[in-house]
């Protein structure tokens, strides 16, 4: 009676396991395309922010985060001669799933975001 049992717990604990809940994240992929090396480089992002001290260039760095409350992205770094950037890019949603691409050029940054709502 008692193997019964054990086997019954396990099979629950399995099933619950299987049947949890997803969590929604964005996958985020930060790509130097500058053409020089990048320092502190920082995405906000609604909530909180990500970022790396260096990032080489033709580098990616990956961050995968999720999306707690409604606003807008920025990135921001620091060039090979020591100038501060800033561009804002689109905005998020609370519970917004999906990939974000952010390539830093030379004259800017461009932004793909494909969320689903």
């Amino acid at each position: 009676m008692r193997g019964a049992s054990l086997l019954c717990g396990a099979v629950l604990v399995v099933a619950v396991s299987l049947s949890g809940c997803k969590s929604r994240y964005v996958e985020a992929t930060v790509h130097n395309g500058s053409g020089a090396a990048v320092t502190v480089v920082e995405v906000d992002y609604p909530s909180a922010s990500f970022g790396k001290e260096l990032l080489a260039d033709g580098a990616d760095y990956h961050y995968r985060f999720k999306v707690q409350g409604d606003g807008p992205l920025k990135v921001l770094w620091t060039d090979k001669g020591n100038q501060d950037h800033s561009v804002a890019g689109p905005g998020l949603q609370e519970g917004d799933e999906g990939t974000l691409r952010v390539t830093i050029g030379a004259r800017g940054a461009a932004w793909d975001l494909k969320v689903v709502k």
